[in-house]
C-alpha cells in the first residue's frame, strides 16, 4: 500500500556490533533460533522447485529487513539523522537475526546530479557529500562484511510516489530498463548484491471495463506487468545472469477495480493487496531467458494498512491459509516457485493484527525451508507499520520482534577469517572480559560482554560462563548459544564459528530481565577471566 514517511527526530546512542541472534522458548530456556549453518549461503544464488540454493547448493533462506528512504526526496537512507552511526544500523540489524536487506529506491536518486540529504555530518561524516549511489556503495559494503546479502527495489519511478504502471510519461520503460543494466553492471561480481526486486507494488487503476493499471496474463503490453517483468527481467539477465530477478504480483488480475454501480457481476473480481496477487502466476509464468532465476515477492499486510474483509471474517484467523494459498502459497506448496514476501508489516495497534502476523510467519514454516522475507521495516517512521527500532533508532519494538524471531536466520559471514586451532576444547590458559552496559529500561537491560583469549592456543569449541544477580534472567542474546540455570549463565561456540584464536575476542551481547546487574566470574573454558 502507499507509504506515508514523516521525518521523526532522532535520540540515542550507539549499538553495539554483532552477528546472531536466539530464541527464548516459553520455559525461559534459551535455544538456539535456527541452525546456523544456513546463513546467507555461498556466492550466487539460484534456484529450485520452490528452495533458494547457493552455488554449493545448499538451501539459503532470506529472512530479511527493509531499510527505506532511497525513493523519498531524501534520496538515501533514512535514519542518517540519528545519533547512531549507519554501520551501528547495520550492525543492529544484523544482531537481531536478519540476513537481508532489501534496499527501495527510484529513479530520481539515480540521476548524475542527484543529491542526498538528511545526513547527520557529526555522526556519519564518512557520508557527507557522497552522492546516493556513493552511500549504497558503502552501505553494500559493510552489508557484504556482515555476511549479509542487498536486494535492490525499484520502489517508485520518482521520489512524488508509488504508481500503478512500472513507468509514465516522465520515466518511461527505457528509463527504468537501463537503470537496471546500470546497477547490474555497477555490482557485476559483487555477491553481497543477489538480484532485483523489478517494480514495487504494481496495482489497478481506473474501473472495469475500463481498466487502466497493471494486469496479470492480459496481453496488453502496456498494462500486462508479467510480460514487462520478462522485457525487464531479461535485459537484467543479459548484462547479470546471475542475479535473481524478484517479481511482485498485482492487486487485481484485470488491472481495474471492481464497479459495483454498474450492476454487471462479470467485471467484479477478487482482489488482493497491491503487489500480493500472484494468483494467476501459475497460469501465465514469467518466462525468463536464464532458467532458475525468479523468485516470486508477494506483500501482504494488517489492518493498520487497510481492514480487508477477511480480517472481520467469522472464521478469522482460521480462514488466512486459504486466503494465502490462493494469492501465493500455492506456487511454494506446488514447487512452483519460490517466494519472497519482499514486505509485511503492522503497529501491531490492533490485536487481530498480532494473531496476523503469530499465524503468517507460522504460515511461512521455521528452518531454511521455510519462505523467504524482508519485514517491512526496520524504519520507524512508517506511518502505517512503524518499525523494528524505534523514534531513536536504537530501541527495539520487542513485540515485533519477539514473533519475527523464531524465524530468522543470522547472518553467519563478516567474521574473522580461518585460524590454526586445537581441539577438544583447547586454550583453557588465560583471558580476560570486559562489560558494557550499553541501553537500560525499567525491568530491564542491555549490554555486551567482551571475552578475549590471551592463552597461547585457541579455545575450539569455546565456552563461556558467567553469573548474573539474582532474578536477572537472560531474554535475548547473540553470538553464541545461550543457557540460563539459576544465576548461572552458559554461552557455547555457535557452529560456524566455534574457534577462539589467540588473541581475539568474543562479543556475547544480550537483553536481560530483572535489575540492571554486570555479569560476574566470567570463565573461557573454565579459565577464569581479569577484567
Amino acid at each position: 500500500m502507499k507509504r506515508r514517511h514523516k521525518l521523526l527526530g532522532a535520540l540515542i546512542a550507539a549499538v553495539t556490533a554483532a552477528s546472531g541472534m536466539i530464541a527464548i522458548g516459553t520455559t525461559g530456556q534459551v535455544t538456539a533460533a535456527v541452525a546456523a549453518a544456513g546463513g546467507t549461503g555461498t556466492g550466487y544464488l539460484h534456484t529450485s522447485g520452490s528452495k533458494i540454493l547457493d552455488s554449493t547448493g545448499a538451501t539459503v533462506r532470506l529472512t530479511g529487513i527493509n531499510w527505506f528512504g532511497m525513493e523519498t526526496d531524501n534520496k538515501t537512507f533514512h535514519g542518517l539523522w540519528a545519533s547512531v552511526t549507519w554501520r551501528q544500523q547495520l550492525d543492529h540489524m544484523a544482531q537481531l537475526g536478519y540476513n537481508t536487506l532489501r534496499v527501495p529506491f527510484s529513479n530520481d536518486s539515480l540521476k548524475p546530479d542527484a543529491r542526498a540529504t538528511g545526513i547527520n555530518d557529526y555522526t556519519n561524516p564518512d557520508l557527507v557529500g557522497l552522492s546516493p549511489l556513493q552511500i549504497l556503495d558503502k552501505v553494500i559494503g559493510y552489508a557484504g562484511q556482515k555476511g549479509m546479502r542487498v536486494i535492490l527495489d525499484r520502489h517508485r519511478p520518482t521520489s512524488a510516489g508509488q504508481t500503478a504502471l512500472w513507468y509514465t510519461a516522465g520515466v518511461p520503460e527505457t528509463t527504468w530498463i537501463n537503470d537496471w543494466k546500470m546497477l547490474a553492471q555497477r555490482y557485476a561480481g559483487n555477491t553481497t548484491v543477489i538480484g532485483a526486486d523489478l517494480h514495487n507494488e504494481p496495482h489497478a487503476e481506473g474501473t472495469n471495463p475500463a481498466a487502466t493499471g497493471s494486469c496479470w496474463g492480459c496481453g496488453d503490453t502496456a498494462r500486462d506487468w508479467r510480460l514487462a517483468a520478462e522485457r525487464a527481467g531479461n535485459a537484467i539477465l543479459g548484462v547479470q545472469p546471475n542475479w535473481l530477478i524478484f517479481v511482485e504480483g498485482v492487486s487485481c488480475p484485470s488491472g481495474g477495480l471492481s464497479n459495483v454501480w454498474d450492476g454487471d457481476p462479470s467485471n467484479d473480481e477478487d482482489c488482493g493487496w497491491w503487489g500480493g496477487n500472484l494468483s494467476k502466476a501459475g497460469q501465465f509464468p514469467v518466462r525468463l531467458s536464464v532458467a532458475n532465476r525468479l523468485v516470486y515477492s508477494p506483500h501482504e499486510y494488517a489492518t493498520s494498512v487497510y481492514n480487508q474483509p477477511w480480517f472481520s471474517a467469522p472464521d478469522y484467523p482460521r480462514n488466512l491459509p486459504g486466503i494465502w494459498d490462493k494469492y501465493w502459497g500455492y506456487l511454494y506448496k506446488q514447487n512452483i516457485a519460490p517466494l519472497m514476501m519482499g514486505e509485511f508489516g503492522t503497529t501491531l495497534a490492533n490485536p487481530v493484527d498480532k494473531v496476523w502476523l503469530e499465524n503468517l510467519m507460522a504460515y511461512t514454516g521455521t528452518g531454511v525451508n521455510g519462505i523467504s522475507f524482508t519485514y517491512w521495516s526496520w524504519n520507524p517512521n512508517s506511518g502505517d507499520t512503524g518499525g523494528i527500532v524505534g523514534d531513536d533508532w536504537t530501541t527495539v519494538n520487542q513485540a515485533k520482534q519477539n514473533i519475527l524471531q523464531p524465524y530468522l536466520i543470522p547472518p553467519t559471514g563478516g567474521g574473522p577469517g580461518p585460524t590454526t586451532t586445537t581441539t577438544g576444547g583447547g586454550g583453557t590458559g588465560s583471558c580476560k572480559s570486559a562489560w558494557k552496559l550499553d541501553n537500560s529500561w525499567q525491568g530491564g537491560f542491555q549490554g555486551a560482554l567482551t571475552v578475549t583469549n590471551t592463552g597461547t592456543s585457541a579455545a575450539n569449541p569455546w565456552t563461556v560462563v558467567f553469573t548474573l544477580p539474582s532474578g536477572v534472567t537472560i531474554s535475548n542474546g547473540w553470538n553464541g548459544t545461550f543457557s540460563q540455570s539459576g544465576t548461572t549463565v552458559t554461552v557455547t561456540a555457535p557452529s560456524h564459528a566455534p574457534s577462539l584464536a589467540p588473541g581475539a575476542a568474543v562479543s556475547l551481547g544480550f537483553t536481560a530481565n530483572g535489575t540492571t546487574g554486570a555479569p560476574a566470574a566470567v570463565t573461557l573454558n573454565q579459565a577464569a577471566c581479569t577484567t
